[in-house]
């Protein structure tokens, strides 16, 4: 470096996992570290609200990367820091597909989704042995800390020694997508297992079967079951960012909520400063060596203008459009869940319709003792993707309208499964895109990141290193996507890649 660590000045944009990730790392190693947020809670969409004595997980509600070795674990080892208390999810969802009463389990014991994929989908097995052999070798190599995509000829040198000859055998299927493994496996025409697939992959990779990278949907697939798996934090999701903010602040950082950035400042093709915004409307320039951006792509080409991103900006706007959501968040006494219900739940209406608009709903339910209801009662989290733009193309009248129909079309749903009487419902409140952008900031207030479709995913995604040097972008927009675990790799990506010195191609 050209300055030790204690001379460099970062400042990082958004609290969300991967910002404060990505701050209380670098504050462990000695950066002096300032993080601007302009919602109310750092955690972004792993965070929570309350509620006549509710807490609600806002987006996401499940984690991976708690086992030893995982990300999640790697990371509060450096920090030294204890992992959040989390119980298992198994299954790691109960998927019903139209007009069946019994769901598919996607169990955490490998040999039992072994056997319940057999029963549910007879004739699947070679598929699935493929996939989980694309699995292997991609865990394999992931755990290597490869840098995709690479950017520099240090992020090259990283990719290099990460790959094995076992990393050579997925080369092969760069280019393919889930469901051209399906039509080569001679399965494509299995409905069932086809939108069982869709419903799974509309989850982490924002779309079906049919346009997922199979390599990305090799690990999307396999990551519920043990030695990994998914798990449900005690308390509420924002146990996983408060532990980092304690990380951040014992290490001599500062998290500043409620403070918006408006603008990165570029001189000679580096940051410099960032305009930043104070809750009573004070604007200063706050100075950076680094700028850490833990926000959507999208986003990030309005905090910086700058010729140099003029191509990233064209990028960005051929992307395919990003999902929003639609969630309904209840509030019931206990007697509204059937007996054994499991913590989530996946649910498909028509096979003729989207997995959208209510027509699909992926459904998070607490546990007793699990801190997010009083005794008693419980909470019942439903969310369907939604199209972002018929929320923002009608009138104040006509959104309310559009929200309370959505909110009824769900509840209307979820009592084919759930007893939601009116004596059973305690509160109850939806979110919209609307809804996240306000209280997120992100564009839109789109989730999940980008697709990852064969052109967006691992090595022709976004990179944390963006064309601005010591300019980074963390978060699900880039490798590997979304969730806790994804965004907090690619922050551990960039922390690396500032360590190293920092320059850029």
């Amino acid at each position: 470096m050209g300055s030790s660590s204690a001379q460099q000045r970062v400042v990082v944009i958004g609290a969300g996992i991967g910002g404060l990730t990505a701050a209380a790392l670098l504050a462990h190693r000695g950066y002096q570290v300032k993080v601007f947020d302009q919602a109310i809670v750092p955690g972004g969409c792993a965070s929570t609200f309350k509620r006549r004595g509710f807490t609600f997980d806002v987006g996401a509600t499940q984690v991976a990367g708690l086992e030893p070795g995982g990300i999640h674990a790697q990371i509060f080892e450096e920090l030294g820091i204890d992992l959040p208390a989390a119980s298992e999810c198994d299954p790691a969802c109960a998927v019903f597909l139209p007009g069946e009463q019994e769901p598919i389990n996607v169990w955490r014991d490998p040999q039992k989704w072994r056997e319940e994929r057999e029963r549910q989908f007879p004739g699947s097995a070679p598929f699935w042995q493929f996939m989980k052999a694309l699995f292997d070798y991609s865990w394999r190599f992931q755990q290597r800390e490869p840098v995709l995509p690479p950017r520099s000829l240090w992020d090259i040198w990283q990719l290099g020694t990460a790959v094995r000859p076992d990393t050579l055998l997925t080369v092969p299927f760069t280019f393919s997508t889930v469901g051209e493994i399906l039509r080569g496996y001679d399965l494509y025409d299995n409905r069932r297992l086809r939108t069982f697939l869709d419903m799974q992959l509309k989850l982490y990779s924002q779309t079906t079967a049919d346009k997922t990278a199979v390599l990305y949907a090799a690990t999307a697939l396999g990551v519920s079951q043990a030695p990994h798996g998914l798990s449900h934090l005690k308390g509420s999701m924002q146990v996983l960012s408060d532990r980092l903010t304690t990380s951040l602040k014992q290490n001599g950082g500062e998290l500043h909520m409620r403070h918006t950035a408006e603008a990165i400042a570029i001189e000679q093709g580096k940051p410099t400063q960032v305009k930043v915004t104070s809750p009573k409307g004070d604007t200063w320039l706050e100075p950076a060596d680094h700028v850490v951006a833990n926000v959507t792509v999208q986003n990030l080409v309005r905090l910086a203008k700058d010729n140099r991103m003029k191509g990233y900006e064209r990028r960005v706007e051929n992307l395919s459009p990003s999902s929003g959501a639609f969630v309904i968040y209840l509030g019931v006494e206990q007697a509204a869940l059937p007996a054994n219900c499991p913590p989530h739940l996946q649910f498909l209406y028509d096979y003729d319709g989207p997995i959208a608009e209510n027509n699909s709903l992926f459904v998070s339910v607490s546990r007793p003792g699990d801190g997010r209801a009083p005794d008693g009662k419980a909470t019942v989290i439903a969310s369907s993707f939604t199209e972002v733009q018929q929320w923002y193309d009608c009138d104040e009248a006509g959104y309310r309208a559009m929200k309370e129909s959505y909110t009824q079309e769900a509840i209307s749903r979820l009592k084919g499964y759930f007893d939601l009487r009116p004596e059973h419902l305690v509160h109850v409140e939806a979110a919209t895109p609307r809804s996240f952008e306000t209280f997120t900031g992100r564009d839109r207030g789109i989730v999940g990141g980008i697709g990852q479709r064969v052109p967006t995913f691992g090595p022709f995604g976004f990179a944390t290193r963006t064309p601005i040097t010591n300019l980074w972008l963390v978060g699900d927009s880039t490798h590997p996507g979304e969730g806790t675990a994804g965004v907090s790799y690619s922050a551990m990506t960039a922390v690396r890649q500032i360590e190293a010195g920092g320059s850029s191609s």
